[in-house]
């Protein structure tokens, strides 16, 4: 697969790149790019590079990332490569989901 430019500039600059796949206009589409929005100026300070993909107009990067379920928000860099499908409501779950803070550690 093709990086785009966009992507290739904010891997040089060590930005997180995210994508998020939605399916249309609808209500939780619309909601899952609020949410990843407000994680990307809140907890990564801006330091994000983010691509929303609708399934619909672009199918061809749907089927390319192999997506199943929408929402679907890839980490892309940095590596390694992390997803995570459905709800994006809670932020903590998913910061820690796609590794972008340590799992805690569970006491013995």
């Amino acid at each position: 697969m093709k990086k785009t430019n966009k992507s290739k500039r904010a891997t040089q600059a060590g930005k997180y790149v995210l994508r998020l796949f939605v399916a249309g206009a609808t209500a939780r589409s619309r909601q899952a790019v609020l949410r990843v929005r407000q994680l990307c100026e809140t907890e990564l300070k801006g330091n994000c590079t983010l691509e929303v993909i609708d399934i619909y107009q672009q199918p061809h990067l749907a089927r390319a990332h192999q997506i199943v379920a929408t929402p679907t928000l890839i980490k892309e860099f940095p590596r390694p490569v992390r997803r995570f499908i459905g709800n994006l409501l809670n932020i903590a779950g998913l910061l820690v989901e796609l590794n972008l803070i340590p799992k805690p550690k569970i006491a013995a």
